[in-house]
Formats: structure tokens, sequence, C-alpha cells
């Protein structure tokens, strides 16, 4: 007689899902375009058409600072000025159209999940909303410009988990990079801030067009 196998038996491939914030969770690319304007007064920077900043989604941040000759102690204190400008104006930040039903399901399915963000811990915390931050085992944030590697490391420590059965969801061709070098497996999301064709030289494990495709890996 074959016996059916204990469905509750079967785990999922990944345990642990470390998303980014910005362009990942949050929809803040929109927020972010409306205050560019002011940035470039405030810093300094080229006035850009809305055109030309959707070509950035093109590059990475490395190319931005030598195209625009910014150095990196100028975008380390924009990333700082932007996060304190966020927190001024969080009720304008929203999840990612569709990202309720993918947390809720990765809940529903016992998922651990962690944030690794540059950003403010309140800001996605704020953001979240207290039910969802609540299933989040571990918040790394305010991330150096410079990679995530050490963060994800102190995640899947934290979490006790393998890197095999981690996947980071971002939306920078960075972040890939140091999910590489820490052994995670990697899905690019496109609705960020950076553009799909970006990734495609990468070779992430994923590449998403909309939150809910995240669900068919698990």
């Amino acid at each position: 007689m074959h016996l059916m196998a204990d469905l509750s038996t079967i785990r999922p491939k990944y345990q642990l899902v470390i998303f980014d914030f910005d362009g990942t969770l949050a929809d803040s690319y929109p927020w972010f375009l409306s205050i560019f304007d002011e940035l470039a007064i405030r810093f300094k920077l080229p006035r850009l058409e809305k055109s030309a900043l959707e070509q950035l989604r093109k590059v990475d941040i490395h190319h931005i600072s030598r195209e625009f000759k910014i150095p990196i102690w100028k975008m380390v204190r924009i990333g700082s000025h932007v996060q304190k400008k966020m927190a001024s104006q969080i009720e304008n930040i929203r999840l990612v159209d569709g990202m309720q039903m993918v947390l809720d399901k990765l809940i529903g399915m016992g998922i651990k999940m962690a944030v690794v963000s540059s950003n403010d811990e309140q800001n996605i915390r704020q953001v979240l909303g207290p039910d969802n931050a609540a299933h989040f085992l571990a918040f790394e944030c305010g991330v150096s410009i410079f990679g995530k590697q050490a963060k994800f490391e102190k995640v899947l420590k934290k979490t006790n988990t393998q890197p095999g059965q981690a996947l980071c969801l971002g939306d920078e061709v960075r972040d890939l990079k140091s999910a590489q070098q820490a052994g995670i497996a990697f899905g690019a999301v496109t609705w960020g801030y950076t553009a799909a064709e970006m990734f495609q030289t990468h070779a992430p494990d994923a590449l998403f067009n909309r939150p809910e495709e995240i669900l068919k890996l698990f």
C-alpha cells in the first residue's frame, strides 16, 4: 500500500526571506522623484527631467557618482537627508501594491522574514504597520552604501538559517552582489529603483515583475 506523504512535513526550499525596503517593500520611488528638485537645489546636483531620472534606473550608484561628479561622502549625506525627509512625510509612503498579500501568504506558511535596509528602522516599521512588523524577526538598518554582505550574514545567524535556505529580495545590483557574496539566492524586483535590463547581465536567481510572482518560489 502506498502511503501519502504528510504535507505538514514538507518544508519550502526557502525558509527565510530577507527584504530590502525602498523600492522593494515600499513604493517609495515615486515619492523620491517628487522631492528630487529639492535635493538638487540643496546639494547642488544637476537638475534633471523625469525622463533623464528614469534613465538613472539603468545604471548603478557608482556610475551615477562618476557621471555627475558626486563624491561618495555627499551621496551618504544625501541618503541621510532623504531618510529624515521621509520620516516627516511617512504618511505618503505605502507598501507596493500586492505586497500585503505576499506578506500574508508568507506569514501563513511560517516563512521567516527580515529586513536589511539603508533606511531607518522607524520608517520601515511605520510603513509596514505594527501587525506586519511583528512577524519580522530582524531589522538590520542603516546599511553602508558599500554593501550589505555583513548585514545579511548577521541576519542568517540571528534567525539560525543556512545561506542556502534564504532568499533575498531587492531592487539594486549592489544588493544582488552582496547576496551572492553571502551565498544567498537573490530575487530581483523590477518595480523599484533599478530597471529590469540592469539585472540581466548579473544573473539573479529570479526576476519578478509583480509581487505575486514571488510566491511561485514557495
